[in-house]
């Protein structure tokens, strides 16, 4: 198998020839963390494509090329990508450009980040069959601030504003996820058309030990929206392959994941969601693509604890429907690449 075949066969909840992985939910580059001379056989078996940015955001990236990160306010793509919606995460007064709405129509007049222009779509086919031609498995991201529907809804609105709306104001609630959604099913139908094969949904509705907003909120105002985004990318690509990522606690609506096409879980943080209980609740048909350190993993620990975890992870949940991941991000700037290679060196030694 190639590693495209191990990803289809993994996310299928089928059982490779050997277990694949993947580095993130997105697109973290290999060539920015290892250093020259890094074996091509070792790294990950799915990589993501990018939307092409708008001049705005080419223009800031080139101004911000010189500074490094700000831990704060996140990478360079993060900020300029808040920069595209308008959120300000740097000017607290000034953080959700549609906290001060009085009125519905104040919502109806906020200007959404163009999808249209030829920029925006270009080059993703043209990516997918480069990394296909590698024999890789081509991911695909929507442009979204955060997440497509909840997170983007409230760091919108602002936190509180978005959650009195959804209990207080369900009409301006449901204008602005309408919105939302329409913007997502169209970069996920761009994406389908381009030829990906796993479409990545991010949407932060989980926190530790509990959720942000309840199960039945989530499946009245959130789930015939996901599912709308999800069928409408399957009409285009019936086979694509559907990733859903949430941070922290999510276990209540993984059955309604599952229920309206989700073939795959992400990251399974281990101190707030068991792998094991999920493995035996929902078997190999739900694949689980994570599961590998707690939030200071691989900041911190040594490569054989990295190589006994990726060993313990594979022994404890089986070959089938796996895809290991680092469940938090590993291209930051304090996690030693000795760290990363450990995992991408382990998951070939006992995959």
């Amino acid at each position: 198998m190639n590693s495209r075949e191990r990803i289809l066969t993994a996310l299928g909840g089928g059982e490779p020839d050997r277990v694949p992985c993947a580095l993130g939910f997105y697109r973290v580059d290999l060539a920015d963390l290892a250093p020259p001379g890094w074996r091509d056989d070792l790294g990950p078996d799915a990589e993501f494509v990018d939307f092409g940015p708008s001049p705005e955001e080419q223009a800031l990236r080139r101004e911000a090329q010189p500074y490094r990160g700000d831990t704060r306010l996140g990478t360079m793509a993060q900020v300029t990508t808040y920069a595209n919606w308008s959120y300000r995460p740097e000017e607290p007064a000034q953080r959700n450009p549609l906290a001060l709405a009085r009125t519905l129509e104040e919502l109806r007049q906020f200007p959404f980040p163009d999808i249209a222009a030829p920029y925006h779509a270009a080059n993703l086919g043209a990516q997918v069959q480069a990394l296909h031609a590698r024999g890789l498995a081509a991911g695909g991201n929507l442009p979204h601030l955060g997440g497509e529907l909840f997170e983007a809804a409230w760091r919108l609105r602002g936190l509180e504003n978005f959650l009195l709306d959804l209990l207080e104001r369900p009409a301006w609630a449901d204008y602005l996820l309408d919105r939302l959604s329409e913007h997502a099913r169209r970069n996920a139908e761009t994406l389908a058309r381009a030829g990906v094969d796993v479409l990545a949904l991010d949407d932060d509705v989980g926190m530790p030990g509990t959720m942000m907003i309840g199960p039945h909120t989530w499946r009245s105002f959130f789930k015939p929206r996901l599912a709308a985004i999800i069928q409408a990318a399957r009409d285009i690509k019936a086979d694509l392959r559907i990733l859903f990522h949430s941070d922290g606690y999510f276990e209540p609506i993984v059955g309604d994941l599952i229920e309206i096409g989700v073939d795959g879980i992400n990251p399974l943080q281990p101190e707030y969601m068991d792998p094991k209980r999920i493995r035996r609740r929902f078997g190999p048909g739900l694949a689980l693509w994570g599961t590998v350190g707690r939030q200071t993993t691989f900041s911190f620990a040594s490569p054989e604890q990295i190589r006994a975890e990726v060993r313990q992870r594979i022994e404890t949940l089986g070959r089938a429907g796996l895809v290991l991941c680092p469940a938090y991000d590993v291209d930051e700037p304090d996690i030693p690449w000795e760290n990363v290679a450990a995992f991408l060196e382990a998951v070939v030694e006992y995959g």
